[in-house]
C-alpha cells in the first residue's frame, strides 16, 4: 500500500504495448469470458487478494478473472491514458487515495455502477457500505467505484521495546510525544533507535492523524485552506521539532523506508494499517497493537480505502459488475476480513480474525485525507508532502504552513 499520491495523465505507448492492453479482452473458445484487473497491490496483504479472485474464479466458471499486479506508479502513469483511449483493463484499482476518480470522469474513463445497486448477492449492495467510502465514490450523483478494501490506521509497536524502557503504552497525545523521546537512543550522536518511524512521501498519509490530534486540518469543506491555523499550526510545530530536533524518526522516509526501519528492530512505533502486520510479524517482532493516541481533537484515525472501479470502454460489462457484486459480497468478504486482517467493506459483517477488532474499532472516527475535493491529488503533491519535508528539515512552521495554505487556496480557487 506504500506509494505516491501522485497521478501522472502521461501515456507511455511503449508500455501499453508490452503489458497488453486492450478492454476488449475476447473469451475463449468454450465461452470463458477473460476480465482483466490492474491492481497495486504489492505488499504483504497480496496474497489474500490472490485468494478471492481465485475464489471468484472457481465459482464463476464461465467468468475468469486475471490480477495484473504492478506498482501503484506504474498504474498512475499508464491507466489514464489507457483508459481515456479505450485501452486498458476491464477493471483496475486506480490508486489508494479515492480523490484520482475525480480525473478518470473528467475523461470520461469510468463505468458509473448504478445499474448494479440493490440488494442481494448480485447486486452491489452499496447501503452497507461505510457512508465515509459511498461518499468518497459517489461524484455527481453516480457510484463510480466499490471499495477493495476498507482499513484504518493504528499504532503498532515493539513491545519488547517499550518494556525494555519501562514505556507505557501512549493512549494520549502527549505520552506519545513523550514516548517517541523516550525510546530514541543515541550513541556518540548517532541514532541507534528511534521512537517512531514516519513517513511523509510516497506512503499513506500520517502526518494528517498528528494534526487532527489536535484539533487541526488541512483543508475545510469549502476547499479552503485551515493548514495555517493555531491547532494545526501548533501540531506541526511538535511534530517538525520532534523530527528535526530530537531525531525520533529518520527525515524524508518513504512508507517503504518506514516499514524497513519498523521491521529492522530499528524504530518502538510506527502509524500503519492491516496490510503491514503479517510483515511485521514475520519479521519477529513482538508486535503489539493499539488505537492512535487520543489528542485535544478527539479519538481519530485515517480512513483508507481503494476504489475498483471498471472501464468505460469493457466489452464484459455484465460480468465486470457481476465480480464487483460478489466482490463486495458477504461472504467473500468474510473470507477477505478472516485473511488479511482487514475489515470488512460491509456494515453486516463480523469477521473472526482477531487482529481486525482494532481497525474495526476506529471506523466510527476515521477520516478520509482530502475528501471530495477534485484537487486532492495535486494538493497533496505540490503542497502538503512538501511542506512536511521542510519543516522537518528545519524551516519555520508559521510561515512554511501560510505559504502552503495559500497554494492550497489556489488549487481549490476558494474565495474566503
Amino acid at each position: 500500500m506504500r506509494s505516491p499520491w501522485k497521478i501522472t495523465a502521461v501515456l507511455v505507448a511503449g508500455l501499453l504495448t508490452a503489458t497488453g492492453c486492450g478492454s476488449g479482452t475476447a473469451g475463449t473458445d468454450d465461452g470463458v469470458v477473460e476480465l482483466s484487473l490492474w491492481t497495486g497491490f504489492t505488499g504483504p496483504d497480496r496474497p489474500a487478494y490472490e485468494a478471492l479472485v481465485k475464489q471468484f474464479n472457481d465459482s464463476h466458471p464461465k467468468i475468469k478473472v486475471t490480477m495484473d499486479v504492478q506498482p501503484w506508479d506504474a498504474i498512475g502513469q499508464k491507466l489514464p491514458g489507457a483508459w481515456a483511449t479505450g485501452q486498458g483493463p476491464d477493471l483496475a484499482t486506480p490508486n489508494f487515495d479515492p480523490g484520482v476518480l475525480f480525473n478518470y470522469v473528467r475523461t470520461n474513463s469510468l463505468l458509473p455502477l448504478d445499474e448494479a445497486i440493490g440488494d442481494g448477492d448480485t447486486k452491489i449492495n452499496s447501503v452497507l457500505f461505510p457512508k465515509t467510502v459511498t461518499s468518497a465514490f459517489t461524484i455527481d450523483g453516480k457510484l463510480y467505484a466499490a471499495p477493495a478494501n476498507m482499513a484504518t490506521l493504528v499504532l503498532y509497536y515493539n513491545k519488547a521495546m517499550l518494556a525494555a524502557d519501562g514505556v507505557s503504552v501512549p493512549k494520549t497525545a502527549d505520552e506519545l510525544t513523550t514516548a517517541a523521546k523516550k525510546l530514541t537512543k543515541t550513541d556518540g550522536g548517532k541514532v541507534t533507535q528511534y521512537g517512531i518511524s514516519l513517513a511523509d512521501r510516497q506512503t499513506i498519509q500520517m502526518w494528517p492523524i498528528l494534526q487532527w490530534m489536535n484539533g487541526g486540518d488541512i483543508v475545510d469543506a469549502k476547499g479552503c485552506a485551515t493548514i495555517a491555523e493555531p491547532a494545526s499550526v501548533q501540531a506541526l510545530q511538535t511534530w517538525a521539532d520532534l523530527v528535526a530536533k530530537d531525531k525520533v524518526s529518520p527525515v524524508g522516509q518513504t512508507g517503504a523506508d518506514a516499514d524497513t526501519l519498523f521491521s529492522a528492530k530499528k524504530a518502538a512505533m510506527e502509524i500503519n494499517g492491516p496490510w503491514a502486520a503479517a510483515g511485521f510479524k514475520e519479521a519477529g517482532i513482538d508486535l503489539g497493537i493499539a488505537a492512535i493516541p487520543v489528542g485535544p481533537g478527539g479519538p481519530v484515525t485515517l480512513a483508507s480505502t481503494v476504489p475498483m472501479a471498471i472501464g468505460k470502454s469493457t466489452k464484459h460489462k455484465a460480468q465486470a459488475l457481476e465480480f464487483l457484486a460478489w466482490w463486495t459480497g458477504k461472504a467473500a468478504q468474510t473470507a477477505f476480513s478472516d485473511a488479511s486482517g482487514f475489515p470488512p467493506v460491509r456494515t453486516d459483517v463480523t469477521a473472526s480474525n482477531p487482529i481486525v477488532a482494532p481497525f474495526v474499532a476506529g471506523l466510527p472516527h476515521a477520516r478520509l485525507y482530502l475528501p471530495g475535493l477534485p484537487t486532492s491529488a495535486k494538493i497533496d503533491a505540490d503542497v502538503y508532502v512538501p511542506l512536511i519535508g521542510k519543516i522537518t528539515r528545519g524551516e519555520p512552521v508559521q510561515s512554511s504552513a501560510e505559504a502552503a495554505a495559500e497554494a492550497i487556496d489556489k488549487i481549490t480557487g476558494c474565495q474566503s
